[in-house]
């Protein structure tokens, strides 16, 4: 299974939330692959805390091998390079975890069919391989989106279930924004279509993600008044109303993540020591990953 991650903005926690993911895919004995498509900002090495690879790697990166310059983008496996402790050593029943990272100082580069066949040659070997490769695409409509709707309407990749996630903060900006991205005039599935996808079926692909959601019910808010306690049932209930209208409401959406205190000051893996001994991370952000996991590999229905 292909999964493409992307967003509108940044800051909305895509590439944290993605990592997370895969690494709780990944300890219930999935093989995943993670395949920065980030090429202006190639960063993800530092969620996976490789210090070698916080900017991108110097080793001949995922850059390097769609331009031509090398036969095959450089691997990192998560369970023996991290620099953490907590995740060095592959857990018992876990499977793969390895990271494919860009390139250090690499930028955005628009598609050709060179490039485009190195995509489709290089998703089709990792399909073999792996049970899940993530792909986090830049930001917006970035040529790195162009290159993978390019490389999913060939032929060749017709039989691998390819999905999207869409990621966005719970704000009427973000909002907004996450729908354009899906349905605008140059959005992916419209972009999709030029590029030999069928509308319809491109569109059920298509699942939302939101992020730093606040609860006005959680323990954590239990100091705010009852005025402010109310203004934000109604904020929820106004975008709620927005996020349905938009075709991004409940029925599109995958799930959410509530906000965290680490995640918000130390873009990281949450681990169950996190959780659990160290007690610096909220158990109900854990239970939204592994939702999440098991939700993306689940079948979707069509909408």
């Amino acid at each position: 299974m292909l999964v493409f991650a992307t967003s509108d903005k940044g800051g909305t926690g895509r590439s944290v939330t993605s990592c997370n993911i895969v690494y709780r895919h990944a300890l219930h004995g999935g093989n995943v692959a993670y395949l920065d498509f980030d090429f202006g900002s190639p960063t993800s090495g530092a969620i996976f805390n490789i210090d070698g690879a916080t900017r991108g790697t110097t080793r001949g990166g995922l850059h390097k091998y769609l331009l031509g310059e090398i036969p095959e983008p450089t691997r990192l496996e998560i369970w023996d390079e991290s620099d953490r402790s907590s995740l060095r050593g592959r857990p018992d029943g876990a499977g793969r975890l390895t990271l494919f990272p860009g390139d250090e100082g690499g930028g955005e580069f628009a598609a050709s069919p060179e490039i485009v066949g190195r995509c489709i040659s290089l998703f089709s070997r990792l399909e073999e391989e792996y049970d899940l490769t993530l792909v986090d695409l830049s930001a917006g409509r970035s040529y790195a989106t162009d290159i993978v709707l390019r490389a999913t309407a060939d032929p060749s990749l017709s039989k691998v279930i390819s999905r999207w996630l869409i990621f966005h903060r719970w704000t009427r900006q973000h909002v907004y924004a996450a729908a354009g991205l899906a349905y605008g005039d140059r959005g992916i599935i419209k972009s999709g279509e030029e590029r030999g996808h069928d509308h319809d079926k491109l569109k059920d692909t298509i699942r939302f993600v939101r992020t730093a959601v606040m609860d006005p019910r959680s323990q954590e808010l239990s100091g705010l008044r009852a005025a402010q306690v109310a203004w934000l049932n109604d904020v929820n209930d106004d975008l709620r109303e927005l996020a349905g209208r938009l075709q991004i409401g409940r029925t599109t959406m995958l799930g959410s993540v509530p906000i965290d205190p680490v995640l918000q000051w130390r873009e990281q893996l949450i681990s169950d020591t996190d959780t659990i001994t160290r007690q610096i991370a909220n158990p109900a952000t854990v239970d939204a990953f592994v939702t999440l996991a098991k939700r993306l590999t689940d079948e979707w229905p069509d909408l």
